[in-house]
């Protein structure tokens, strides 16, 4: 969807926006039904980029402790946990500008995936930069999506980023829908950007083909020892209407309710459902930052009458599939 037609339904009345995102979301998604996802970072720290939103930066003093790879049977025992507590997608996130083929820690990677992926939930990773060669092993292993967030415009991009180009965000998810895998890719608001390098970032999204499957869109949590550290926090009206022009303009993908609802209202959140986000994080931790209690995010989805995603469901998805 173009630029023109993204900033038209974004400035809209409110209420038009939604109203028009919720019969979206009702029409490919049937409304009912909210995915839990579990994020564990298995390598913390120590990164070479300087991603000015990230504590795990080697750039800046954030008071993260830098950890190696963990080992397969933390990370094996974290997967089963999470799968007991209701996830039907398990992500595994490295501090890393990337990996490659060949390599000692690519090569765990891989086993870890083979034997996570025989627990019956969704595999998903964020390894940073790759190629083709290391996306078609990551899907022979099992890795059903790999996450690669753009994080905004390509205008903003060099003002949060200096190691790496916006290209390269794009060419690694160009190879990874050559090899099969799904992209989860979205954004973060609240760096700095205008509402429209926002809504730039989802003109870009929504013109990948295909689209991504899962769309997160995550308000900055400010990390202390960052650039943005005391960047505000973002207006609930504004992720409402991000997340609605994101529901008309990807209308199949799942779009998560990512990193920030600490800092986010119950009723804020349950506007966001509304307005068509359809998965979140939970968890008591994403990567190095704070999320709400597991158990909180059940009340609150039974108070709102969202199903929650089971094993035996986790293939619900647009209307015409498997639904109950």
């Amino acid at each position: 969807m173009n630029f023109d037609r993204l900033h038209t339904l974004y400035h809209q009345p409110l209420f038009d926006l939604i109203s028009r995102s919720r019969a979206v979301h009702l029409e490919h998604w049937r409304g009912k039904s909210v995915q839990r996802c579990s994020l564990l970072s298995i390598k913390t720290g120590g990164c070479s980029e300087d991603c000015a939103y990230c504590a795990q930066s080697a750039h800046y003093s954030t008071g993260i402790e830098r950890e190696d790879l963990l080992p397969l049977e933390r990370i094996l025992s974290a997967a089963k946990q999470a799968r007991a507590q209701g996830a039907t997608r398990f992500c595994m996130g490295a501090a890393w500008r990337g990996v490659h083929d060949g390599t000692d820690k690519f090569e765990r990677v891989l086993e870890t995936v083979r034997e996570v992926s025989q627990l019956g939930m969704e595999v998903c990773v964020t390894l940073g930069q790759i190629g083709d060669d290391e996306a078609v092993k990551l899907k022979a292993a099992g890795v059903t999506a790999y996450n690669h967030n753009i994080d905004t415009s390509p205008d903003f991009y060099p003002r949060i980023v200096s190691t790496h180009t916006f290209q390269d965000r794009v060419d690694t998810i160009r190879a990874v829908q050559r090899s099969g895998m799904s992209v989860c890719s979205g954004g973060i608001i609240g760096m700095g950007e205008s509402v429209d390098d926002r809504l730039h970032m989802l003109e870009i999204l929504s013109e990948f083909d295909p689209q991504p499957e899962s769309v997160p869109i995550n308000c900055l949590m400010t990390m202390p020892g960052t650039p943005l550290a005391d960047a505000p926090p973002v207006d609930i009206f504004d992720l409402v209407r991000l997340i609605a022009v994101a529901r008309i303009a990807i209308p199949r993908a799942r779009v998560r309710l990512a990193a920030g609802r600490t800092r986010i209202t119950r009723e804020g959140q349950a506007f966001c459902f509304f307005a068509g986000a359809n998965s979140i994080f939970f968890g008591d931790k994403l990567l190095t930052a704070e999320n709400p209690a597991a158990t909180a995010d059940v009340k609150l989805l039974r108070e709102l009458g969202l199903r929650i995603d089971s094993h035996e469901t986790r293939n619900c998805g647009p209307a015409g599939l498997v639904s109950r």
